[in-house]
């Protein structure tokens, strides 16, 4: 979970600290005083692009922190930025030339990286918001997710995969007898290539290691040459000194005790010294000046850098397609052997994936339609009782994938004599929302997401609708960290850890306060979105009824 999310010098946040809860948070206050900024801030955190126009005036930097337990990073990051245990902190700056940078604790991180890392972090719902279950990819997977359909996207997986090696060793197959033999040449003539230069793992990075000390050799054996003669040989070195200091503390000590520990302190300084001067007189020898074994260097430097231009951009990109290239080989040279072997493997291969992906077309109709029916339950209760929902799973012939031939995609018609559209173009940001948070209740065991974001997610609806949705987001909360900006009593009562949201302007300057609410001061706030610029008897009476009434 995010336990803390720290702003500073972010557009008229000065500086500003959520100490967060698990469970519901919810954000209150009146509008435009900063609720959503600091929804901004946390998108900015992980990875949204920047603007230098955000920065505070006078400031010459905004930073965004946010602390979070080590359990919310998948292993991948934890080994990579070598997480080993809470909190982990998440920075990123932005300074007034627009130039940004981001830290995951004390390493740096890309910023591509942080936002590969948000996605799989936090899910932000909202009317600007990006949303990862738009995107018909991740409906996809989260319909297979629903339907606990693992096992079948397994099956499909391995039978798509046996297909493909055989539909490409049957392409070369079918190549004429020049195509060919010209496209053996080419593949004879790199992988000798390959095989002759024979790049290591790691090899570039030993190179590149041992390149600065055999360009300076020179230079670092004479350094070296001039701290061991200072040091040792020289008339008047410091070994030599060191040992007439060392024989007058040696009379003064053998007079007077108390002087042994200064005479043994003295002693083991010039072993200590004497140690150095052999390992520089050892390092003075072991340099090498050797011009030969330079250029040979640089050549097999450039000669790597040549194979990653044609191959690949790193070593181990070259090795892979050495491989690959080795394994096409090996196809075309005995294509003529197995061709007629080839065509009949290829149809079995071909009736496995098709079976295959018609079992797990099947079964998703079958939890497309178990979706639906549960999104629609939730859609009436949040005020949509007459939108239509539908799963649409449409088999495409021909078009395999890993995934099988299913196009999946959420549509949505908001109200009645309405068509049937795509979720993503729903154009009401309030209706987007209600769908977002419906799905995510439905989604609730499938989503691995454990930080979910709602901005504005109860705009246009009131009364019996709103508490429908505060109990929703609630629930939402019992499995994971919830986020959400209301401006609405009866979803702001159900909060585990209520924060108003105030703007003021002091000194002629407008900032932007965020305060933990609790006891009175929390059900004064209620009672004010209840009754509007002032509290009343009777709105904080309402107010108390609707916390009592969260509790149940």
């Amino acid at each position: 979970m995010l336990r803390r999310l720290k702003v500073k010098d972010f557009a008229i946040i000065e500086e500003q600290t959520l100490e967060l809860e698990a469970g519901l948070n919810v954000l209150t206050g009146e509008t435009g005083a900063g609720k959503s900024i600091l929804i901004e801030a946390l998108g900015f955190l992980l990875g949204a692009r920047g603007s230098a126009s955000w920065l505070r005036a006078g400031a010459q930097r905004l930073e965004v922190v946010g602390t979070f337990d080590k359990e919310d990073f998948p292993a991948d990051v934890r080994a990579q930025y070598k997480i080993t245990e809470s909190p982990v902190l998440v920075r990123r700056e932005l300074d007034a030339s627009g130039k940004t940078r981001a830290m995951i604790n004390a390493q740096s991180a890309a910023i591509s990286a942080v936002a590969a890392l948000g996605e799989r972090l936090v899910d932000f719902h909202g009317q600007h918001e990006h949303q990862t279950l738009l995107k018909p990819a991740v409906q996809l997977d989260l319909l297979d997710r629903y339907g606990e359909l693992a096992d079948l996207l397994g099956s499909v997986g391995a039978a798509y995969g046996l297909y493909e090696g055989l539909r490409r060793e049957s392409e070369a197959a079918q190549m004429s007898d020049d195509e060919r033999r010209r496209r053996v040449e080419l593949l004879r003539f790199q992988v000798q290539e390959l095989s002759e230069a024979a790049p290591r793992p790691g090899e570039e990075e030993e190179l590149e290691a041992s390149l600065p000390v055999l360009k300076n050799a020179e230079r670092l054996r004479g350094f070296a040459d001039q701290a061991y003669q200072g040091l040792y040989e020289e008339e008047g070195s410091v070994m030599s000194r060191l040992l007439k200091a060392e024989r007058a503390l040696a009379e003064v000590s053998r007079i007077d005790a108390a002087m042994q520990p200064v005479h043994d302190g003295l002693e083991s300084a010039r072993l200590a010294l004497d140690e150095v001067t052999h390992q520089l007189s050892a390092y003075r020898d072991k340099v090498e000046v050797n011009p030969g074994k330079l250029d040979a260097m640089m050549t097999r430097l450039d000669n790597l850098s040549r194979l990653k231009k044609k191959y690949g951009p790193t070593i181990a990109e070259v090795l892979v397609s050495k491989d690959r290239l080795t394994e096409e080989l090996e196809r075309l040279e005995n294509s003529s052997l197995r061709k007629g072997i080839l065509e009949e493997e290829l149809r079995a291969a071909l009736e496995a994936l098709e079976a295959a992906c018609e079992k797990i077309h099947a079964a998703r109709m079958k939890a497309a339609k178990k979706l639906e029916a549960g999104v629609l339950k939730e859609l009436k209760v949040l005020g949509m009782p007459s939108a239509a929902f539908e799963v649409s799973v449409e088999m495409e012939d021909g078009r395999f994938s890993i995934n099988g031939a299913d196009a999946v995609e959420f549509m949505l018609a908001p109200n009645p004599g309405e068509p049937l559209k795509p979720v993503k173009a729903i154009a009401s940001g309030g209706e987007l929302s209600r769908v977002m948070l419906a799905l995510k209740t439905v989604f609730s065991k499938a989503d691995r997401v454990q930080i979910l974001v709602f901005d504005e997610v109860d705009a246009g609806i009131g009364g019996a609708v709103a508490r429908a949705v505060g109990q929703r987001l609630a629930a939402l909360g019992r499995g994971r960290q919830v986020l959400c900006v209301t401006h609405l009593a009866q979803v702001a009562c159900f909060g585990r850890a209520h924060f108003g949201v105030i703007k003021e302007t002091k000194s002629g300057r407008t900032r932007v306060s965020v305060e933990r609410l609790d006891g009175d001061k929390r059900l004064e706030a209620i009672a004010l979105m209840l009754g509007g610029r002032e509290a009343t008897s009777a709105s904080r009476k309402h107010a108390q009824e609707l916390l009592e009434e969260s509790l149940k």
